[in-house]
């Protein structure tokens, strides 16, 4: 399979130009599969909060690889040894990181396909697409399941300091317009080396590190985890619910017949096979509003109802604490929906509920930061900085949520 060269850079708001290094990774974008990720945003809903925020997991998939075309040839120049097949290895395995997010990326994980995360999808593309291109990502699908003997290969591609990391804050502050989440990427890649097969941060790279982590750690709560989206992407997932629950009691429900497939047939990672992987690369964020759409007319007065919340942006109602909220108040709210609108306990369950969200910052025992100190020696990122505590960064902060109707 070869296609002619002819675009040779994408434009990009973020670094400029973007070159696309070989024929290989050409013709990668240029499939079909990877022509999908223009039709899947990357954060999901959060267009309903930050008005900006309509980017996509394809604009994400080429910045990544830009910055890993960048750390390579900084990691070269410091006499890091990374061969040419390893090289075109790291950018495929990045371009191709995300290609297994389905519709509204996060917002729908384990929703279409339930059980099975995005990781273990995109390793089905990735080796769905080496059979097409005769085993030339042998050394990329090594990398992404970080079984490659180069570890710092596989920590430039998924580690707490990689490329994906690196991009999707800068590129998400950006289209969000949250100044906070704005990070020095090109700073910390040229601080990268490596020592003893480690990817280390050198010692004057420290101060991009705590910007790096706090920034993370700002956009999780505004951006990622903020309420409004937060409570959006629940009904997005409730309403594909209603949508299984009705089809599988008898009901006909218009859809996309790729969409129709997925409601229908409860898909697990052992079904993807080379028709299934077909069916899903097929599925974007159209086929879900366009239901939506559709549905917002049914009946079923919960299909309906949530099909509008989400299209007139008419969301739950939503109060965040760092305590779990009273039953009593939740209970409350719910008996009161239920008997005005004359629902079922289940039917109510749509519309009041309760959860509780966690974020980390730094996974410290897992995957640490490391920094290589000026005498030689390696420390962990919380110990080498005077503003980092590693007890906060490390603390898992747990917010808990109830949602429910709004009073008229």
């Amino acid at each position: 399979m070869i296609i002619s060269n002819k675009l040779k850079i994408f434009n990009d708001p973020i670094y400029g130009f973007i070159g696309i290094p070989s024929t290989l990774i050409f013709n990668i974008i240029a499939h079909p599969y990877f022509q999908r990720l223009r039709r899947i945003s990357q954060t999901g809903l959060t267009y309903l909060v930050y008005p900006g925020a309509q980017h996509t997991r394809f604009q994400h998939a080429l910045g990544c690889m830009h910055l890993m075309e960048q750390a390579v040839q900084i990691l070269r120049f410091k006499g890091v040894k990374i061969s040419k097949k390893e090289e075109e290895g790291l950018l495929c395995a990045i371009l191709l990181h995300d290609i297994g997010h389905g519709p509204f990326s996060h917002a729908m994980e384990h929703t279409i396909v339930e059980g099975v995360d995005h990781e273990a999808i995109s390793l089905v593309f990735m080796q769905q697409l080496n059979k097409e291109f005769d085993g030339k990502l042998d050394t990329a699908i090594a990398i992404f399941k970080k079984e490659h003997p180069k570890k710092f290969l596989n920590d430039l591609v998924s580690s707490q300091l990689d490329m994906d990391r690196l991009d999707y804050l800068k590129r998400d502050s950006f289209y969000t317009g949250v100044a906070e989440g704005n990070i020095n990427a090109e700073r910390l890649i040229t601080m990268l080396n490596v020592v003893d097969g480690d990817l280390v941060v050198e010692e004057k790279g420290i101060y991009s590190v705590e910007k790096f982590l706090m920034a993370r750690r700002f956009m999780y709560w505004q951006v990622y985890l903020h309420k409004t989206g937060l409570v959006a992407e629940q009904l997005l997932i409730k309403t594909l619910k209603r949508a299984k629950e009705l089809i599988h009691s008898g009901n006909n429900l218009p859809c996309s017949s790729i969409l129709s497939f997925f409601i229908k047939n409860k898909i697990t990672l052992k079904d993807f096979n080379a028709d299934v992987i077909e069916k899903f690369s097929e599925l974007d964020d159209i086929d879900i509003m366009a239901a939506i759409k559709e549905w917002q007319h049914n009946s079923d007065f919960v299909l309906a109802t949530l099909s509008r919340m989400i299209l007139h942006r008419d969301l739950l109602h939503i109060k965040m604490k760092k305590k779990p909220i009273s039953a009593i108040k939740v209970k409350k709210e719910f008996n009161l929906f239920k008997e005005k609108h004359n629902l079922t306990d289940e039917e109510t369950a749509y519309f009041v509920f309760s959860g509780e969200i966690k974020n980390t910052a730094y996974i410290q025992h897992i995957q640490p930061i490391k920094v290589l100190k000026e005498n030689g020696k390696i420390t962990d990122v919380s110990k080498a900085s005077d503003q980092l505590n590693s007890k906060t960064l490390s603390k898992t902060v747990t917010k808990y949520y109830a949602c429910y109707p709004k009073t008229e």
